[in-house]
């Protein structure tokens, strides 16, 4: 494993990704804070269309279904394309307290036809009014829903599992579950974008600051603080680079180097190799926080990047 060191110098960011990064941090300033506000009051103006992002786009494409879950129905929000040669499991982001399964669809809607898989979002619960261990319970129980019964209802037993912050840190969280309590291993890649895995906070997030590039010291605070406890974070049921790593399928840890959560792939990269399984890092200078969401260069190459990860683990299946 060797990291060019290049990737992390100021001069290695090209001129279209340095004016977006500019441009995006101009424009947060004008929007308060996360952390000064309440889950509610955020959720509350991203369904109006008040967030950064703009308004919510939904795909007709999109179907919604129920499965049994550990509080009751779940909902997945479900793409399908015409041919179908495997089924991605997905978990949003939002730090455990933001997001939904219904504010991704364009994306989700893409990656079923790039890759020609089934894609499934989990609705999980979310926090500070339902924390730990909720959203992860709910996403074992997806996990294990769609191992059980993914040639049934989608024809195929070739399972990718996959999420973005927040949710990247859910689905290792749910592989790990599998595997120990379980026994099952269904998934044959992990596709884990710019996610949290010691929620002690690594270097990159505590030495951070206030600067708000999507996310900030005080803001990961406020998301840790809604999700669980800080006696709790030294479980590696809640920080999983705290785990036994070892058995887990090949994995593609995407970041930029602007990311507040940069030394949460870095080290976890590290240590799924380290294990003794396959891994992939693709690191993007001057990607910020969601590299792989943004209509720019650098969120192409990044998304493109992930799609020959996916189209390659359903392949080799």
């Amino acid at each position: 494993m060797t990291l060019d060191p290049a990737l992390f110098r100021p001069e290695a960011i090209d001129p279209e990704t340095a004016a977006f990064v500019t441009e995006l941090e101009q424009m947060l300033a004008a929007f308060p804070s996360i952390h000064t506000q309440t889950a509610a009051e955020v959720r509350a103006a991203r369904a109006e269309g008040r967030g950064w992002r703009g308004p919510i786009v939904y795909s007709d494409r999109a179907k919604e279904r129920a499965i049994p879950g550990p509080a009751g129905e779940m909902t997945l929000r479900t793409f399908v394309p015409r041919r179908v040669e495997g089924a991605y499991l997905h978990f949003h982001a939002g730090g455990w307290t933001l997001g939904s399964a219904r504010e991704q669809d364009p994306r989700l809607e893409a990656l079923a036809d790039a890759c020609n898989v089934a894609v499934l979002s989990v609705e999980y619960r979310l926090a500070p009014e339902d924390p730990y261990p909720a959203g992860p319970d709910d996403c074992e129980a997806a996990a294990l829903w769609l191992a059980k019964n993914a040639r049934t209802e989608f024809g195929t037993d070739r399972l990718v599992i996959g999420g973005e912050s927040g949710g990247a840190h859910l689905a290792v969280v749910a592989l790990l579950r599998l595997r120990d309590r379980h026994g099952l291993r269904p998934f044959a890649a992990a596709d884990l974008a710019c996610g949290a895995y010691d929620l002690r906070g690594t270097p990159s997030v505590r030495n951070w600051g206030e600067r708000n590039l999507i996310l900030s010291t005080p803001a990961m605070n406020w998301f840790f603080g809604n999700f669980v406890p800080p006696e709790k974070r030294d479980d590696p049921d809640v920080s999983p680079l705290l785990a036994d790593l070892s058995g887990l399928p090949p994995a593609l840890f995407t970041v930029g180097t602007l990311d507040v959560l940069l030394d949460d792939s870095l080290f976890m990269h590290a240590r799924w190799l380290a294990a003794g399984n396959d891994s992939e890092l693709a690191v993007y200078p001057g990607g910020l926080h969601m590299v792989h969401t943004y209509a720019n260069g650098l969120g192409r190459r990044a998304s493109e990047r992930q799609h020959a990860f996916v189209r390659a683990a359903i392949a080799a299946t």
